[in-house]
């Protein structure tokens, strides 16, 4: 496809941006409802599948239901509950339609209906109304941050570690469900403990365990808002990696044809603490075989191709523990903290790279330009990275104007974003600075895109070499004016 056409689908998706971008902070921001407020029954759940992911160190649940439409209106609100600190720790909120994944157009928000009440909610708009008796498949995902508790909670350096999750046998539903189970995948078969519920008339003893996967259900008719507390404890023998503030820089300059990244961490490990002090003999002997531990000692980072210059530093100084390969194929930059990094510790760290800007940034017409980054990198970990709080900065040439986003990040995730200006290095107005602030995602997202589109003339583009012609002319001048200045002493 010509790159025109390209263009025009992006100037075409961001022509709507301010309205996208809206949506994305109302998403998060609480509606209230009258105190009184129960979702009503106008829908049904047919049959409902609740899988609960816990195979990285955070947990993803999917709910994929058939609901029908059993009132005699059309409806487009459907509820899904969750107690206040769940609301807390949930994040990646996306709903899809299961059978036409074509359809898009479903809006989320969390709703408050009594700020006293442990039950709240988020509601899903549908793209049109359900008609009366229709039913529409969805596939309803989320994750919970900070889910896990180790068990027991101290260790040695040396052991397995153990992760217990809470959850309940029945799916959060505010409808009632004529037909569920719930499946909890787990990353290895080293189980030892979990909740059972005892057989009745009518449903055998739950769970039934295959391998690696626990199946509660199915369950016959559950009624709306039901529980059933359950517990699972397994073993995760690696490190519980937890961001809690990540700082993405994105620096953009047309003369120097670079786009320039930075991204400052703030890390921990929210694994078992050790039981006893830090044997760095005992570690250093343990690398020989390499066996399973709860540390984090590497990170590996796949950049875009054509990556370079990349560097790592923490609070000390640069790391020189790093390697960074780029070529045709790939760009991987690896890095291990300066000691390994045990359950309960902290390590924060600055990476940063630069990269071709005809990489991300095309001309779409005389004056407008469209850049397409990611908005998450980070590392790429087989047990996975949780991200509390996320800020990305965009900085765009001094005299940017028009700017407009778009991010296929979910909106229930994205909480605020400003467009500024703000001094830099020989700045007469100051750059245009886009801002968004993000929370609770995880590695999943990562490589999500971010489209931002703005207007630079070229007028625009000769204030910096303008400003630095002129500074270099006003030294020149000021020490020509000088060596003409008459400074020896009269005899007179």
């Amino acid at each position: 496809m010509k790159f025109s056409a390209v263009a025009a689908a992006c100037l075409s998706l961001l022509s709507q941006v301010v309205a996208d971008t809206d949506v994305a902070g109302s998403s998060t921001s609480k509606v209230t409802l009258p105190s009184t407020f129960k979702p009503p029954q106008v829908f049904q759940n047919e049959n409902l599948v609740h899988i609960v992911s816990l195979e990285k160190n955070y947990a993803k649940e999917t709910i994929n239901v058939i609901v029908q439409n059993i009132s005699p209106e059309p409806q487009d609100e459907y509820y899904l509950p969750f107690t206040g600190e769940q609301m807390e720790r949930l994040g990646g909120f996306e709903v899809k339609d299961k059978k036409d994944e074509s359809i898009t157009g479903f809006a989320v928000e969390a709703v408050e209906f009594d700020a006293y009440s442990d039950i709240q909610y988020y509601r899903i708009r549908l793209p049109a109304p359900l008609p009366p008796k229709s039913k529409q498949t969805l596939s309803i995902s989320y994750y919970h941050l900070k889910a896990f508790a180790p068990l027991p909670a101290t260790i040695d350096q040396s052991e397995k570690q153990y992760l217990a999750y809470s959850f309940s046998a029945y799916a959060p539903s505010a409808y009632t469900t004529l037909k569920q189970k719930t499946e909890v995948k787990l990353p290895t078969t080293d189980i030892p403990d979990y909740t059972k519920i005892a057989a009745t008339e009518t449903t055998e003893e739950f769970p039934q365990k295959q391998g690696s996967k626990l199946t509660y259900g199915p369950f016959p008719e559950v009624p709306a808002g039901a529980v059933s507390p359950a517990m699972v404890r397994f073993e995760f023998t690696k490190p519980v990696t937890y961001v809690s503030q990540l700082e993405r820089d994105i620096e953009v300059s047309h003369w120097g044809g670079n786009i320039a990244f930075e991204e400052r961490y703030t890390l921990f490990n929210h694994g078992a603490n050790l039981s006893s002090l830090f044997n760095r003999v005992k570690w250093s002997q343990s690398q020989y075989f390499n066996p399973q531990t709860s540390a984090l000692k590497e990170m590996k980072f796949p950049l875009a191709i054509g990556s370079r210059d990349a560097y790592f530093t923490d609070a000390i100084g640069n790391v020189s523990t790093s390697r960074f390969r780029s070529n045709r194929k790939e760009a991987l930059l690896e890095i291990k903290p300066r000691y390994p990094v045990f359950g309960g510790w902290k390590y924060p760290f600055t990476i940063g790279w630069n990269a071709d800007a005809r990489r991300f940034l095309k001309k779409a017409t005389e004056d407008t330009y469209v850049m397409n980054v990611p908005f998450l990198e980070g590392p790429k970990q087989g047990e996975g990275i949780q991200y509390e709080q996320i800020q990305v900065r965009v900085w765009l040439p001094e005299g940017a104007e028009n700017v407009k986003f778009h991010t296929t990040i979910p909106a229930s995730s994205i909480l605020d974003y400003t467009i500024d200006r703000q001094q830099t290095y020989l700045d007469t107005i100051g750059r245009t600075v886009l801002t968004i602030k993000a929370r609770s995602l995880v590695d999943d997202f990562r490589g999500r895109d971010l489209i931002v589109s703005y207007d630079y003339s070229f007028i625009a583009s000769l204030r910096k070499p303008l400003v630095i012609f002129s500074s270099m002319m006003t030294v020149f001048v000021g020490i020509w004016v000088l060596s003409k200045v008459e400074v020896k002493f009269s005899t007179k």
